[in-house]
């Protein structure tokens, strides 16, 4: 329960917001009134790559959404376990690219399951084909380098809906291992994984994308964040969900003269009901002064934990994060995104890998 949040009546958001009763809906532009906290729907990266819009975009800088935001180009050879995913039968692009992923096994992607599960359009949702797209291994640049590996299956957690973010979370096998040079990536068991999540521990996000507000980079980007609480992630996006939905409400009061007492009680009774939009199995990566975080484009990358010995373990996947405030790419003052918890999933990528052989 979120009591910090609860806390927070009608009439205080009111207060924080400079709102009035008489405030109406009407005077709230489309762009005002997104939400920059909530999870983007999960309309697909596939489609946005495969249609030609994503190399449009890039010709744009000024329209182009942020990926990895605030980091820095990877040194050449660093996380030799990212993999990029391509729409098949396109160049090693940029453009081609929607998604990343990483190696837990010589044959064996891990990456979101909303690269993979789309909408047609119609209000169905379906699995891309194995022949639909490329996995890219052993290259840091998009730039036709790194060896194209044919997939034999994917495989999406079942339980994972596309209208939500909630078990996000897929398998790739691989027809063949790679190649050329690569590394595997551990992860961790449920217990090992509560000491990874636990507030503070350092974390790096690793993907391709565009500098901030820029053309997109053909060079693996790396950003270094931490730990957050999620309680303390999920009561900031209440907050902010809160601070924009009373708008509405607001005006919604005053249309049916609710008095002062109903409109609190109604309030407090919306607001207890609302999800919370990191269940527990996502966790929140970030920086308190914000400005370094995952975006779209870098979805089902890993987010990694550095360990004393030197090595890494994958605690996460990239999921969702804030949108900016004109609805279109990321918020690049965010403070964190969040990412698949994977320590839960483990028996499940057990039973796939062990039933796949």
């Amino acid at each position: 329960m979120m009591k910090p949040f609860y806390n927070l009546t009608f009439s205080t958001l009111l207060a924080l917001g400079g709102l009035t009763a008489s405030m109406g809906l009407a005077e709230t532009s489309a762009d005002a009134f997104s939400d920059p906290m909530a999870k983007p729907h999960p309309s697909s990266p596939y489609e946005f790559a495969a249609s030609g819009a994503k190399a449009a975009r890039e010709a744009a800088p000024e329209a182009a959404g942020v990926k990895v935001i605030g980091g820095e180009i990877a040194p050449e050879g660093a996380w030799p376990w990212q993999v990029a995913m391509l729409v098949a039968g396109q160049p090693i692009s940029t453009a081609a690219h929607f998604c990343g992923g990483s190696l837990v096994l010589d044959q064996w992607v891990l990456t979101a399951a909303h690269c993979v599960h789309l909408p047609d359009g119609e209000g169905n949702w379906f699995d891309l084909e194995p022949q639909e797209i490329s996995i890219v291994v052993g290259t840091n640049v998009l730039d036709g380098s790194g060896e194209v590996v044919p997939i034999e299956r994917i495989i999406r957690h079942p339980s994972y809906v596309g209208s939500d973010f909630d078990y996000d979370i897929a398998l790739i096998k691989l027809a063949r291992a790679p190649t050329v040079p690569f590394k595997t990536i551990d992860v961790p068991d449920a217990n090992f994984g509560a000491v990874l999540n636990a507030p503070g521990v350092t974390t790096v996000v690793t993907g391709w994308g565009l500098q901030n507000g820029g053309r997109p980079s053909a060079e693996l980007r790396q950003v270094q964040i931490q730990m957050l609480d999620r309680e303390l992630c999920n009561v900031t996006m209440m907050e902010e969900r809160a601070d924009e939905a009373v708008k509405g409400f607001a005006y919604a009061a005053e249309v049916f003269g609710l008095r002062d007492e109903d409109a609190y009680a109604v309030w407090d009774s919306l607001v207890a009901k609302a999800p919370m939009p990191l269940s527990e199995n996502m966790i929140c990566s970030g920086t308190f002064e914000g400005g370094k975080v995952s975006c779209s484009g870098d979805s089902g990358g890993p987010l990694v934990v550095p360990l004393e010995d030197g090595s890494y373990v994958q605690a996460g996947i990239v999921s969702w994060g804030m949108s900016g405030a004109s609805g279109r790419g990321c918020d690049e003052t965010a403070e964190f995104s969040a990412y698949v918890n994977i320590a839960n999933f483990v028996p499940w990528l057990n039973e796939v890998i062990q039933s796949n052989p």
